[in-house]
């Protein structure tokens, strides 16, 4: 969930301490494969989450005013693997929201992470060290999903799935906004214009929030005041989970986004599963089409166990996302090679492995770092761009979802 930059951050002392400091100890098992063209299968089996990717949490942690579980850097257990090819750490270049940095300004910003506790309705924020957490809205709010800051505007966006009724999601999910600090919380999209919102991200220069709807089966835009309601894809009109849209990433200057199809889960002994995809349009629907019939969706890459969040690295052409059903971060081109079959592409390469029902992911490319999170586990995790090693930043947080990082004026 990378978001704008208010100025390109240019190379910083604070680079390699937050290397050092971060990804010291480890979280999760790392696996080879790293590489911008890794041969791992894009079907894994491994740790299985239940099909919808959080709106089956287990319990409800209240919103509680504390500010939040544990911080420190103590491993999840697993073993570091081998890394992959090497990071990039070049910048995306301001005006982005797909894999440039943190939003803010690196001369006068402290790096601050912003992430959601999904089954305690919570929004937080933290030090990448772990420290400072502070609960910032615990009230108001129906399982946060997606979370952006506008650190120029003083703003943080986040999106609400809405209530859980048993394993049904009904159509009543919000977006809301609030200042940096958590003060003054508004909803900003009532109910009943956005059935499920999920990951969310923020172009800055045109003041538009891009979204995903689960259950709607959507990719919606619209003003960051909530005005200009707007469906740029419609993925399915039937409930079926290969359609259920879930995480989304911004290609502003190429003017295009990419989004996940989450799918039912990895494929099963009996032969379902395994339905999801990762697929990419542009910014505005063809000339004389509709989100229903728009031409320009590609698919990217499909038969992924299910993909959840995503983040893209622009500079180096690489996206990269969660993946819920076998508990892995994965990386692989942007681009795909000429004549590609989007089933049998071999250029998946899965970064981290054995993460369970991993969710959030936002990339830190001037740093060479990416931030995920654990809906069962959860902890804030950190890991260079090559999966080489990963630590925990915070744990017992309750069940998170999204998280960006941003710099916040001191």
């Amino acid at each position: 969930m990378t978001l704008v930059m208010s100025g390109r951050l240019t190379a910083v002392a604070v680079a390699s301490a937050l290397l050092a400091a971060a990804c010291g100890s480890p979280a999760g098992s790392s696996s080879a494969d790293a590489g911008n063209n890794g041969s791992s299968s894009a079907d894994n089996s491994g740790n299985s989450g239940p099909g919808n990717d959080g709106s089956s949490a287990a319990g409800d942690a209240g919103n509680s005013s504390s500010s939040g579980g544990t911080s420190g850097g103590s491993g999840a257990g697993g073993s570091n693997g081998n890394g992959g090819a090497g990071s990039t750490s070049s910048s995306g270049g301001a005006g982005s929201s797909g894999g440039s940095g943190p939003s803010g300004d690196a001369a006068a910003g402290v790096p601050t992470l912003f992430y959601l506790d999904l089954t305690g309705g919570r929004v937080l924020r933290a030090g990448t060290d772990g420290g400072n957490v502070e609960a910032l809205v615990t009230s108001g709010n129906a399982q946060p999903d997606g979370v952006v800051v506008d650190v120029p505007n003083g703003y943080i966006y986040w999106t609400n799935m809405g209530a859980l009724e048993g394993l049904t999601q009904p159509n009543d999910g919000f977006i809301r906004r609030a200042d940096i600090d958590g003060s003054n919380a508004t909803t900003l999209i009532p109910e009943g214009n956005t059935h499920t919102p999920k990951q969310m991200k923020l172009d800055a220069t045109h003041a538009q929030l891009y979204w995903c709807d689960r259950e709607g089966m959507r990719v919606m835009r619209a003003n960051t005041d909530g005005s200009n309601i707007e469906t740029l894809v419609t993925t399915g009109t039937t409930d079926d989970q290969a359609d259920y849209a879930v995480g989304i990433a911004l290609d502003l200057a190429g003017g295009e986004m990419y989004w996940t199809q989450k799918g039912s889960g990895p494929t099963s002994s009996n032969g379902t599963g395994g339905q999801g995809s990762i697929r990419r349009a542009g910014l505005q629907i063809p000339a004389g089409q509709t989100s229903t019939n728009r031409t320009d969706i590609e698919v990217l890459f499909s038969g992924l166990p299910e993909p959840i969040d995503m983040d893209v690295d622009l500079a180096a052409r690489q996206m990269y996302w969660t993946d819920r059903g076998d508990g892995t971060v994965s990386r692989a081109p942007m681009d795909p090679p000429a004549g590609f079959n989007p089933a049998t592409r071999t250029d998946r390469g899965i970064l981290l492995m054995g993460l369970g029902q991993v969710i959030g992911i936002d990339l830190d490319v001037p740093n060479g770092v990416m931030y995920y999170t654990g809906l069962d586990t959860g902890a804030v995790s950190v890991a260079p761009l090559d999966g080489s090693s990963t630590k925990n930043v915070l744990t017992s947080q309750g069940g998170l979802a999204g998280v960006t990082l941003a710099l916040v004026p001191e």
